[in-house]
Formats: structure tokens, sequence, C-alpha cells
């Protein structure tokens, strides 16, 4: 059971009984940690399989932990999500908690009922804003908040709903009544009715504890104030719990989860056991480091648990860093490289296209296809296969009729979409509404890209011809572009959002569209959305294994309004890839350079990315083993100590001790080798180089005082 596992892990799995907190960074081998640390449990006889119960949020992610324990001889463990635990639990005791009665119908979706509510509550609705006032129905009932209660609960979590605060509230009153009197339950009210059992039936309590003694909880930092609730009710005061979980993964507060349970942990268990993994088998030093001085420079509570994360891989490529003049261009090369790559030997399925909206897909989508590169949608609907896009190319083929057709085609489509309810000026409140508003924008952009191209058609031998720039021919292109992409896939590139990447990880990963106002978005205001957009793009950065890409487009659509780079992005110089595409430059390099901001280099161990100061010097992270000289170290501070005495001046000056400790251990033999080192520059060079190349040659302090003397 103890085979394989790195010190850290080995920790984690021998840790006693009693509360454990792991706190495990990407790729550091969390699910391979929890696993054996049951396996081993049960393997020296302290606890059963069958009284162990282990929570995942993911149906997949519980099915891989119980092929693991499987394989490890833990075959009776319970891996469930909180959901699929809670229905089991409440299903079996329907009979004794309902009086006989048969358990409600579990509802798949609140939408239809909430548009129901809303109807009664007076607030008129289309599908998007129902999904929108079930996401805020959905956050209450996690969050413990009951409908009496929603709008000062609302107004302290800093909420946008999609209506009147008031109104959420008499909606979600009436969304309550409805699910009574229909007889159906919400997956919100199974895990209350999970929790009811138990706090309020003591028979029930004692033989769900008596079946399940010890718990493990995945991505802790992911748990609601309702899942916790219920974790507290299977505890009944005991403390066999360990919890795994990175705060700088915490992506959706949104929803009620809440990274405060982690990170009290703790705090509320006094004598609980804290591991740290972070030691990274999944991705390249390169990848590593990118992802360290993304989040190294994170705020707020999440902060206080920042993992630095180093890597355990061969070294691999640089990050590539690009900008592109616009949007279309960036997808453009994007496809290029991915059927590079595919080209090259990596499989399809191992590369992804990682984006902050779904409204983003359409332009890669686009791309992909023209390049006749295969592509899957993950999360979501491909962009013309969405219910808001269809109907808005429906309403624009309408306004061919009522729009005059001089007008301008960008003005043309802001007109059509408008007989959809669609303002250009007026983003929704609500995240569906506002997906649906942003897939609109979309059509809008690509409209202004497409008034931009030249306008000049080749038609074989007879020469050339101008091109239709107006709504109906628009409305062609459309047509053309959603035909192209409704080619069936079965594997290829995976176009999806940051969100519906987490926990997944691929060979190769495009960062795309990383400008401000899109990452982080401008819905974006408070310090702490601020910090979860920053969390995002980490989660992003270590999805990669190998090959890692980073890009934005200058403007959305050619000739548009400039954006700024992602403010999360370090200040990175190009040290690798190729800018081979027109118009492409390295991040670094489209700006003038930061004086305040420190470049980057690599460690000369292990390659990761470095930004410190200090390990700039040394050339290598502070993890990776030294090589210094100690006699030459002792001999260089002796000789720093004599000169700074001769020109009266404090020995920090002549250099400081991290350039003495990188002098001893990178050893330069020539100019060049000294001039790397950081902080030591022509003028030092010249003051000093003759007497350090003499120290490193074997020369004692003693000779070269000598030699001055006699000078």
């Amino acid at each position: 059971m103890l085979d394989g596992l790195d010190p850290d892990q080995r920790t984690a799995v021998t840790a006693p009984a009693g509360p454990v907190c792991i706190l495990a960074g990407a790729g550091t081998g969390k699910t391979r940690a929890i696993t054996h640390r049951i396996a081993y449990r049960t393997s020296n006889g302290e606890i059963s399989p069958r009284h162990v119960l282990a929570v995942t949020f993911t149906a997949r992610a519980a099915a891989e932990m119980r092929a693991r324990l499987t394989a490890l001889g833990a075959g009776g463990v319970q891996a469930r999500t909180f959901h699929a635990a809670a229905l089991r639990q409440v299903r079996y005791f329907a009979p004794r908690l309902l009086e006989g009665r048969a358990m409600p119908e579990l509802m798949e979706s609140k939408v239809r009922v909430v548009g129901l509510a809303a109807a009664k509550a007076g607030v008129r609705t289309d599908r998007a804003a129902a999904r929108d006032l079930a996401s805020e129905i959905e956050w209450s009932k996690s969050s413990l908040v009951e409908p009496g209660e929603y709008v000062v609960a609302a107004a302290k979590a800093l909420r946008e709903p999609p209506v009147d605060p008031a109104k959420v509230a008499e909606v979600f009153a009436a969304y309550e009544s409805l699910k009574r009197r229909q007889g159906v339950i919400d997956f919100e009210d199974l895990l209350r009715a999970a929790v009811w059992g138990i706090e309020e039936h003591q028979d029930v309590a004692e033989q769900i504890r008596a079946q399940y003694r010890h718990f493990v909880v995945d991505e802790y930092q992911d748990v609601n104030p309702l899942q916790q609730r219920l974790l507290e009710a299977w505890l009944g005061g005991r403390d066999d719990l360990t919890v795994v979980g990175d705060a700088s993964q915490t992506i959706y507060s949104f929803t009620g989860a809440t990274s405060g349970y982690l990170i009290d942990f703790p705090r509320r268990r006094r004598d609980a056991v804290v591991v740290r993994l972070v030691r990274d088998y999944r991705s390249t030093p390169q990848v590593v480091g990118l992802a360290n001085a993304v989040i190294r420079q994170a705020r707020g509570t999440e902060a206080k648990l920042r993992l630095e994360l180093v890597g355990q891989r061969p070294s691999g490529p640089e990050p590539e860093l690009k900008i592109f003049p616009d949007e279309p261009g960036e997808a453009a090369a994007v496809a290029r490289r991915c059927r590079e790559l595919i080209a090259s030997g990596t499989p399809a399925s191992e590369i992804a296209v990682l984006f902050r909206t779904n409204a983003q897909s359409e332009s890669y989508e686009e791309a992909l296809a023209e390049a006749e590169v295969p592509y899957v949608v993950r999360g979501g609907e491909r962009f013309f296969e969405r219910t808001e896009v269809r109907r808005a190319m429906i309403a624009l083929r309408a306004a061919v009729r009522s729009i005059p057709g001089e007008t301008p085609l960008v003005q043309a489509v802001v007109e059509g979409l408008a007989g959809t309810g669609w303002n250009r000026d007026q983003p929704p409140p609500g995240g569906a509404a506002r997906e649906q508003w942003e897939a609109l924008a979309a059509l809008v952009t690509l409209a202004e890209e497409y008034a931009a191209t030249p306008a000049i058609l080749p038609i074989g031998e007879a020469g050339r011809v101008q091109r239709e720039v107006s709504l109906s021919a628009f409305n062609d292109e459309l047509a053309r572009r959603a035909e192209q992409q409704h080619a069936p896939t079965v594997a290829g590139v995976t176009l999806a959002s940051l969100h519906s990447a987490k926990g997944l990880e691929w060979d190769a990963v495009f960062l795309v569209g990383l400008a401000d106002g899109t990452l982080p978005t401008t819905y974006a205001k408070t310090p702490d959305q601020l910090e979860e957009e920053r969390r995002l793009l980490y989660v992003g950065v270590t999805r990669a294994r190998q090959c890692l890409w980073l890009s934005y487009g200058q403007s959305r659509a050619p000739g548009g309004r400039p954006r700024r780079p992602c403010r999360f992005l370090p200040q990175l110089e190009r040290t690798g890839g190729h800018a081979a595409d027109r118009g492409e430059r390295g991040i670094a390099a489209s700006r003038k350079p930061d004086r305040r901001r420190p470049q980057v280099s690599s460690c000369r161990i292990c390659g990761a990315t470095l930004l410190a100061g200090a390990d700039r010097k040394l050339g290598r992270c502070p993890t990776c083993p030294s090589d210094i000289d100690e006699d030459l170290y002792e001999r260089l501070q002796v000789w720093r100590a004599n000169t700074a005495a001769s020109l009266k001046v404090p020995a920090y000056v002549v250099f400081t001790d991290a350039t003495l400790a990188a002098v001893a251990e990178r050893r330069p033999a020539g100019p060049a080798q000294l001039v790397a080192i950081a902080g030591i520059g022509p003028r030092k060079l010249g003051q000093y180089g003759e007497a350090v190349f003499a120290l490193v040659a074997g020369a004692s302090p003693d000779d070269l005082a000598q030699k001055n003397f006699e000078s």
C-alpha cells in the first residue's frame, strides 16, 4: 500500500485515525493518496471497507475511486456523490420516515416548475430567465436560506438576481408551494430530507452511523452549507474524517460552494493532522512554474492555503505566450497549431481549447472546421445548435424584408436581433440570460468580421467579383457555417469552458481569449469575484501536461476597439515556441518592458519558471538541490569583506549574499557567464570580474590582496 508513494503522500496515507486535512495541489496525486489511505487502513484491520463512505462531487470521480479501491483490495467501500448517497439513504428509510408513503418523485430540472411559480408571482420569464431564477433558488437552498430570508441573504452575499430580490423571494415561495402540491422534490430537498431523517429520527441516525463510521470527502473546497450539514449529521460528533482539497481551485462560489470549511478545518478540529501535497506529477516544470507565478499574486482568504507546486516531470517546452490583432486571427492560429500537433503524433483527444464563456466557442468551432480538425464541445451545445442562436438566425432572415437594403450590415444585424428582445447596450443580470445575451453578441462580432474582411471573391478564370456585404449575404454565411459545423465527430479536440475543464487534463492545452473584460469578465467587480477569476486561470494552466499556449486578440473583430491582456498573466518574456504566423507576437514583446516587474528565467536544474529575484540570481528553484562550492563561497566572502573595507562601503554594495551564492554555485569561467547572473552588469564586470575569475580558478583572497598591494 505504501509502494510508489512520495514522503508527503505516505504521511497522508499512514496518518492515525481522526481528522486529517490533505491540502493537495493540482496534479499532486490526491486520489492516489486518499484511495491508498483507505486501502492501507482496511488492509491492516484498522477499519472495515463496508464502514467507509467516500464522497465525491461527480459520478465520474466516484467511479474512478471505486475502480482504484477495488484494484487495491478495498472493493466494499461506498464511493458516491453527496446526492447519490443521500438518495440511497432516503429511499431506504422512506417507509419509516414517510409513514408508509412512497418517496416523492425527484425532479431532474427545476426550470419548468420555476416558470410556473414565476407566472404565479407575476414575473414574466423566458427559459433563460427561468434558469436564472432556478439558480437563485438552488443557491438559497444550498446556503440554508429560506424564502423569507432571501432578500437579506442575497444582499449580504452580493448576489445579482435576474429580477428584484423581493420578486425572487416570491417566486421561491411559490416554487416550494407548487412542489408540495405536485408531490415532487428537487436535489436540495433530497439532501435536506437526509439531514432531517438523521437529526429528527434517532433510530435512523443510529442505523446510518453504525453503517458508516469513517468518512472521506474529495474536493472539500467545493462543499456548500447544506452538504456540510449532511456531513456533520453523518458524523454525529465523531471525528474519523479525511478531507482533501485545494483552496486555489475554488471556482464555484456562485453556486453556494465555499472553501471556508477547508480553510477552517484545523481550527474547528484542533487535533487535525494537516498534510500538504506539492509534488506535481501531471505537468512539466515549465507549466508548474507558470501556474505558481499566476497564483503567487493571489489575495484574500483562499490565498492563506496557497501551495507552491514543485514539478516532478522531465523538462518540457516553455509555454507559448502570444498576441494577435483580433479574435479571428487568434482562432485561425490555434486551429493551425492543433493541426500541426495532430500531424506530429498528438492524438486530437489529448488537445483542448479552453475559454472563459461558452459564447467564445463559435470562433474555434469555425476555425477548426475550416482546418479540417475534428472537435467536440464539452459541457454545452455547439454554437449553432443553441436555441437562442437558431431563433436569432430566424429573426435575421425575417429582418431582410423589413430593414432597408442600404443599412450597414452591423447596424442591420443589431436591429434584426432587437426583434428577439436583445439589446446591445443592456446585458441582463443572471448567468443563463447573460450567456444567451453573449451568444447573440457573438453574432454581431461575426457581422463586424464579415464586413471588415476583403470584399473581393475569386470566380475562377473569369476573374474576380465584388462580394455582397448585406444582411441577406450574411444570413447565407451563417447558414454555411452552421452546416459545416454540424459534421459529426467521434473524437477530436476538446472545446470547453474553464469551469467545464475542472478535474480534467490534456497533453496540450490552449488558453484563449485572455483579455481583460473576458478574463476577468466585466461582471467580476468585487475583490472576491476578481480573485475567483484568477483561480479560473490557474485551473486552466494546471490542465496542461506538456504543451501550454496562452493568447488573446487585441480586438474582438478586425479593426475593433483595442483590449488589454489579462491582468493575471505575469510579465513573461518569450523563451520558447515560434512566431511564424503573420501578426503574431509574444505577449511581453508587445509591450515596453516594465522595469518594476521581474522578467522570467528558467531553473537550470528542473527548468521551472523563476520570478523571485534571489531565485533568478541562483538560477534555480529554492527547492532544487544546491551544488554550491562551499570553499569558493568562503573565499568569496573574505574577498568581498576585504574589498568593501578598502572601498569604505558596506559589503552588499560589492555583491549581495545571493550573488555570492550564485557565483559559488554556477562558477562562471568567463564574462558572458558572469553577467548572466542577475544583478551583475557591465560595470561590476569591469570592477570585480578579474578577481572573481581568479577566485573561481582557485586563487585565495590573500593572493588577491597581495597582488593589489604590489600594483
